[in-house]
């Protein structure tokens, strides 16, 4: 039972049943209480470098460490949203990309947060994460937040910002195939090194493009072919034992278009190619060392090309192709979000047939309060508490307070509600099963399954 929260409640004992007059605030101080460990980010160690002004680390302007007010401004989400209110028309997507970060900062500031009243989850992140901080989410400018980032130093500022949001670890996503990312492992083989931190080795073109992944292999040593040869697969073997070892990677992943299919359909986008490298090196491999393997189904890259990152959308994805990669993998163990809302069900009955299927968070566009709220009572309904309930997908450090700020709200007002209708049966709940549910939620059901 975690420390953080085993401390008596006033009004509760431990083992004493709670009334249903105690639930609210009990249940509620719990959920703050347990710290988090986060397995599914886009953040990085100071040593991969930041692109942001601050006191004390050199700028990079190609660090992957991203942080502060005008990162988090400048997020994707808000640019979508943005262009909802000063159309391209008016402010061409070229122009936009041409202008430094601080001007399209200052840009999405006036036109979100001061000349329209900031409604929506993204806009509603920042006023949090800004309030969280200490700072006053009324300012018509950036120029005082500006001054508050530049003068924390970046380790210190990651401790704070993981205080804040009583977050215990951060899981990254490690793209091996991202030349700045990859150059960094190199150059640096201790740059993951920081006890705050797990790297997760990140695949993607090896399923969605392989000739373009196979060019790549052989130009870093390793000797393939755009052909299937027996060869090849034990070269894409050793490439990715090559990575596992030199990240400590607790497990791979992947990102999947909703087209994705098992077996493969000649009509999509992985294809015969993607589907025999899962089948004879990826899942191999994750299966020999007891790694899961990561899959987040449902991404339609670059919709509308014009706005970069904030033009993906999501689609449909096939249930019944995860259900045979659980049923002819049996060895393997899946992590498994998926981006369309109308998925969640069927994930969920799928996760009640599988033990080695991990449904986890609520990502990307499902990531708003009334959908996570749907999703977790949803996951409770039908799977009890072995799911993992949220998941940050920070790409911004500062979004770590909002996201988990926000989510715990709802994770804790779902969870009420679940006590309530089994106190109604008359059978009764203790402070002590509360700890142990909300510990299991936000740590051990990831720590467990890792270590199956």
């Amino acid at each position: 039972m975690s420390t953080a929260v085993s401390k008596d409640i006033k009004g509760s004992t431990l083992e004493a049943p709670v009334k249903p007059a105690q639930l609210h605030d009990l249940v509620h101080k719990i959920i703050a209480r347990q710290p988090a460990l986060d397995m599914h980010t886009h953040l990085y160690t100071p040593a991969f470098g930041t692109p942001v002004h601050n006191r004390t680390a050199k700028v990079d302007p190609d660090g992957l460490m991203l942080w502060g007010i005008e990162e988090l401004v400048t997020y994707h989400y808000l640019v979508a949203e943005v262009y909802r209110v000063v159309p391209a028309s008016v402010v061409p997507y070229e122009q936009f990309w041409r202008w430094p970060k601080s001007r399209q900062a200052d840009h999405i500031w006036k036109h979100l947060f001061v000349e329209n009243t900031p409604v929506s989850e993204a806009c509603r992140g920042v006023l949090t994460t800004i309030t969280r901080l200490g700072l006053d989410p009324n300012e018509k400018t950036l120029d005082n937040y500006r001054a508050f980032f530049a003068a924390m130093d970046p380790d210190e500022y990651i401790d704070k910002v993981m205080q804040l949001a009583n977050v215990s670890g951060i899981t990254m996503t490690n793209a091996v195939f991202d030349d700045n990312e990859r150059r960094r492992w190199l150059a640096n083989p201790r740059v993951a090194a920081d006890s705050r931190f797990r790297a997760v080795l990140r695949i993607d073109p090896l399923l969605r493009n392989f000739p373009q992944a196979a060019a790549k292999l052989t130009e870093w040593g390793y000797a393939t072919e755009s052909e299937l040869t027996p060869t090849t697969i034990d070269e894409v073997r050793r490439f990715l034992n090559d990575w596992l070892d030199r990240q400590s990677a607790i497990y791979c992943a992947v990102s999947l278009p909703p087209d994705f299919r098992y077996p493969a359909n000649p009509a999509d986008s992985v294809g015969q190619a993607g589907q025999t490298i899962l089948e004879k090196a990826i899942l191999p491999t994750c299966a020999q060392r007891k790694l899961p393997f990561a899959m987040m189904i449902g991404s339609n890259l670059r919709t509308q090309p014009a706005l970069r990152d904030a033009g993906d959308t999501s689609g449909l994805a096939d249930i019944a192709s995860l259900a045979r990669l659980c049923r002819e993998f049996p060895e393997n163990k899946f992590f498994v979000t998926m981006l369309a809302r109308e998925n969640q069900h069927e994930l969920c009955v799928i996760a009640r047939k599988f033990s080695n299927l991990m449904p986890f968070g609520c990502w990307w566009f499902l990531n708003n309060p009334s959908l996570i709220t749907e999703m977790t009572r949803m996951r409770f309904e039908l799977l009890g508490t072995t799911f993992i309930p949220q998941h940050s997908d920070a790409r911004i450090l500062d979004q770590l307070i909002y996201k988990w700020d926000h989510s715990r709200q709802v994770i804790a007002a779902v969870l009420e509600e679940m006590y309530l209708r089994i106190l109604q049966t008359g059978r009764t709940v203790t402070h002590a099963d509360i700890v142990r549910d909300v510990e299991k939620l936000l740590d051990g059901n990831f720590k467990a399954f890792l270590a199956q």
